[in-house]
């Protein structure tokens, strides 16, 4: 082949992959989340929903809800889906969102050994946790600073006995996941949200001891993150999402998703 012809050639076919390429990655938007909407299992019941309705996929990060509005900060996402209420709101203050939406909620749970031999079994978080601090009693944090952890200091802080909790306390520095399946192995204290812990099959000897406390109120909220902090994020699909999600098709979606019968989320979605 003629070099001339050959270079024009390939000059085409290079154009022809960036358009395509770029519209490929124009169906596509990036979920910074946090693990306990990722192991719950509520994204692969949702998700395939929006797909079909909007026609983009969803790829979703799951880390700590700290780790995951740090992502957003950095514009590594272009939507944000979340539950650490007062970062959230920081998050839009500073202008990377132009507004948070609640979306739906659950709660904390304090799960144990089904002896449970610190007498924890009951409604009062705060006692709980004194209960575990006095005995020195197993208990597995995430430590990761996400909105589980975040969640779990303000108890130990309304406890009382945030600087003493314990020889028993352990920091993991993992997901929900990974924490459960330690305090299983340990048979250790742990909190966790409901929804990861209907889904978590190696419970080993643990069970729910505490619930019930309106402290153990657990809010998710989503934002899309702003293109005029960071203009290459796909703002236009991730309010796509935002707005379905929001929407009665969204809201009836996280309702529908149960595990043994037992509805996981609520959704609680304002405009």
């Amino acid at each position: 082949m003629n070099p001339i012809r050959r270079k024009t050639l390939l000059a085409v076919v290079g154009v022809a992959l960036a358009t395509f390429g770029g519209a490929a990655a124009a169906q596509a938007i990036t979920m910074a989340s946090t693990t306990s909407t990722e192991q719950s299992g509520l994204f692969g019941h949702l998700l395939p929903a929006f797909k079909q309705a909007s026609g983009l996929d969803v790829k979703v990060v799951a880390v700590g809800t700290g780790q995951a509005i740090d992502m957003a900060r950095r514009g590594d996402a272009d939507v944000l889906f979340v539950h650490d209420q007062v970062a959230e709101e920081k998050f839009v203050a500073d202008g990377f969102a132009a507004k948070r939406h609640p979306v739906m909620y659950n709660d904390f749970v304090l799960v144990g050994p089904k002896g449970d031999p610190t007498g924890t079994r009951g409604k009062d978080i705060t006692e709980a946790l004194k209960k575990i601090a006095a005995a020195n009693a197993p208990f597995i944090s995430r430590g990761d600073k996400s909105g589980t952890h975040a969640a779990e200091l303000r108890y130990w802080l309304q406890a009382g006995v945030a600087q003493a909790k314990g020889s028993g306390y352990k920091e993991c520095g993992c997901g929900m996941g990974p924490a459960l399946n330690i305090a299983a192995s340990a048979n250790a204290y742990a909190l966790t949200d409901r929804g990861t812990w209907l889904n978590f099959r190696n419970r080993a000897d643990l069970a729910i001891l505490v619930e019930g406390d309106q402290r153990l109120f657990n809010q998710y909220g989503v934002m899309a993150v702003s293109a005029a902090k960071h203009p290459h994020v796909k703002a236009a699909d991730a309010q796509k999402f935002v707005d379905w999600i929001i929407s009665p098709a969204g809201q009836a979606a996280i309702a529908g998703y149960k595990i043994g019968g037992e509805q996981l989320f609520f959704p609680n979605a304002t405009k």
